[in-house]
């Protein structure tokens, strides 16, 4: 009887390793959805494409020319104003002075009420 037990012993063994190695288990898994996909590809970063010199000159000729025509419609405005205010006389120069301190006080004013009104309590 103690024969028999220990062959039957012997046999569920046998069987239990047979099934662990043949289906290949592993217990303890870092990544399964890698276990089962293989490895990720990594993804090459976008290839930078190399403008032409002549593209290049043409942009920063055009940069240019947009500066120098912004710079050109400041001074021309600045100008405009300043001859505005000349061509008048010394007591409308002075209102219009007056106007314009009048209108950056209230421009203030109405800034500070709007941030005490949009402040958090």
């Amino acid at each position: 009887m103690n024969n028999l037990s220990g062959k039957k012993i012997f046999f569920l063994l046998f069987v239990i390793s047979f099934t662990l190695v043949s289906c290949n288990v592993r217990i303890f898994h870092r990544n399964p959805e890698r276990q089962l996909f293989g490895k990720t590809r990594h993804v090459s970063k976008d290839v930078k494409v190399k403008e032409p010199r002549k593209v290049l000159e043409a942009k920063k000729k055009q940069e240019a020319n947009d500066k120098k025509l912004q710079r050109e419609s400041e001074k021309s405005i600045k100008l405009s104003r300043k001859r505005t205010v000349d061509i008048q006389t010394p007591d409308v120069q002075a209102r219009m002075k007056r106007d314009k301190n009048n209108l950056e006080l209230r421009d203030k004013e109405s800034a500070k009420k709007k941030k005490k009104k949009f402040k958090k309590p």
